[in-house]
């Protein structure tokens, strides 16, 4: 049976990188129906609104989205139509994997899942200013919200993620030394959980400042992470670094009802059109979405073909030292499968 999978192309480079990762899933044989949808500033200028409800429909009927980056519009009332679609779906676990693949980088053996909640901390967008004298905006503030139902489900995801893939450790980073009731709340139901998985990983915790100093010393020690919110984001962007850069790094976007996949990177309007593009980050989102729906074997070769093309530097794009068009690399690839 076809596979119906929602396509947001998206802004800027996005367009050209999803066809590219579309036509190389053909060539695989995977067996997909898109409905293509527009969110963004496409959706802007289509409907004027960034997020249409055609598109939302979409995603609740297909329950899996592939989609490219998005630019967000000023002024439209979303902070950001990524954690938009985020908050909208119950998006609440955001999966980051970075390895080693390009040749001639400082690491050669980095490995590593981020695991991210999604949905709570400072990103929960409690924030207001604080009126001091005729000073209107004196102060400002910003609450984290951490749940314990939250904290409960993004550390059972890591845990069941570790493994069901084979890893053998996960760590728990927090700041909970100085944040001793939301980061403190978020080690406390980790560290229970991590009871239940006795014997079959080995768990440690690191504070989030000595995590990163080692992440960029000793990356090789690290298996699966799993952390907040904010701690996430910076510490993915970290390990995207590692390996290349977000060029080379997908996100997968989980919750009980649906999945996003996704490219992490930006828009890059100062190429789009040009053909240029690295579709990598977006053709290794197709990947995970094929592992999240069970198509693993297929997964497996197209991730094998897009590494095998990435280690022979050959055929590669501009951003990684290569001469390459998006659709000469997307032919390299196709290829080596």
């Amino acid at each position: 049976m076809a596979l119906n999978v929602t396509l947001i192309p998206g802004d800027g480079i996005g367009p050209s990188i999803t066809d590219a990762t579309v036509r190389l899933l053909a060539a695989a044989g995977a067996d997909i129906t898109w409905d293509r949808q527009l969110a963004g500033m496409a959706a802007v200028t289509a409907y004027n609104d960034p997020i249409p409800e055609a598109t939302l429909d979409s995603i609740r009927r297909t329950k899996l989205a592939l989609k490219g980056p998005l630019e967000t519009p000023v002024g439209k009332g979303f902070r950001s139509i990524n954690v938009a679609l985020r908050k909208a779906f119950d998006l609440y676990a955001n999966v980051r994997p970075a390895k080693s693949v390009l040749p001639g980088l400082r690491f050669s053996d980095v490995d590593i899942v981020l695991v991210r909640e999604n949905t709570e901390g400072l990103y929960i967008g409690i924030e207001n200013y604080i009126k001091v004298g005729e000073d209107e905006h004196a102060a400002a503030q910003s609450v984290a919200v951490v749940t314990r139902q939250g904290s409960e489900r993004i550390h059972r995801y890591a845990f069941d993620y570790a493994v069901t893939h084979g890893r053998k450790k996960v760590t728990l980073v927090h700041k909970a030394n100085i944040l001793k009731y939301s980061q403190g709340l978020f080690l406390e139901v980790g560290r229970a959980i991590a009871k239940e998985y006795e014997g079959r990983l080995t768990v440690e915790e690191k504070i989030v400042d000595a995590c990163a100093m080692e992440l960029v010393m000793r990356p090789e020690r690290f298996d699966v992470i799993v952390t907040t919110n904010l701690f996430g984001d910076i510490l993915s962007d970290l390990t995207s670094g590692l390996v290349g850069g977000l060029g080379l790094t997908p996100g997968a976007n989980v919750g009980k009802n649906a999945a996003i996949f996704e490219a992490v990177h930006g828009t890059a309007p100062d190429i789009a059109g040009k053909g240029i593009a690295n579709p990598t980050a977006v053709m290794f989102a197709a990947c995970q979405l094929l592992d999240h729906v069970g198509d693993t074997s297929r997964a497996a070769r197209v991730r094998g073909a897009i590494e095998e093309t990435l280690r022979a530097r050959k055929t590669v794009t501009g951003d990684i030292g290569g001469t390459a068009t998006t659709d000469q690399y997307t032919d390299a690839v196709i290829s080596n499968l």
